[in-house]
């Protein structure tokens, strides 16, 4: 996805999925506070460390966590937010779930459905 270009409901339906496992909820909230390590990790959120390698993993692939190794000791590796892409997420939310998006609309059917010389008006709205 580009700046430019709006997410699908299917992209959002999988960031969705991601950010809606609790544990992921925690590690992000503490890598908001800045890089951590797996070990630092682990000692906040009380997991084994392949339960939060597993967590970061599916985060990464959402590209919302950058993975670094050291560079002195490749044993070593620390996770961070990927900020432009948890900034093009948080665009893509406020878009969708802006309240401006709601349009005043009459059912086009049933008891409430506004006629005109007897026609049907049919509302439209984006899908």
């Amino acid at each position: 996805m580009t700046a430019t270009e709006s997410p699908t409901t299917h992209q959002l339906a999988d960031w969705l999925k991601v950010l809606a496992e609790p544990r992921r909820l925690q590690i992000l909230n503490l890598l908001m506070a800045g890089v951590q390590c797996n070990c630092e990790l682990g000692a906040h959120l009380d997991l084994a460390p392949n339960l939060i390698s597993h967590h970061l993993s599916v985060l990464r692939k959402a590209g919302l966590v950058e993975v670094e190794r050291d560079g002195g000791d490749a044993r070593w590796v620390y996770y961070a937010i990927n900020r432009p892409n948890l900034e093009a997420l948080t665009a893509a939310f406020a878009s969708f779930f802006d309240p401006a998006r709601i349009l005043p609309r009459q059912p086009s059917c049933g008891p409430q459905a506004t006629f005109v010389s007897d026609e049907l008006i049919m509302g439209s709205y984006p899908s």
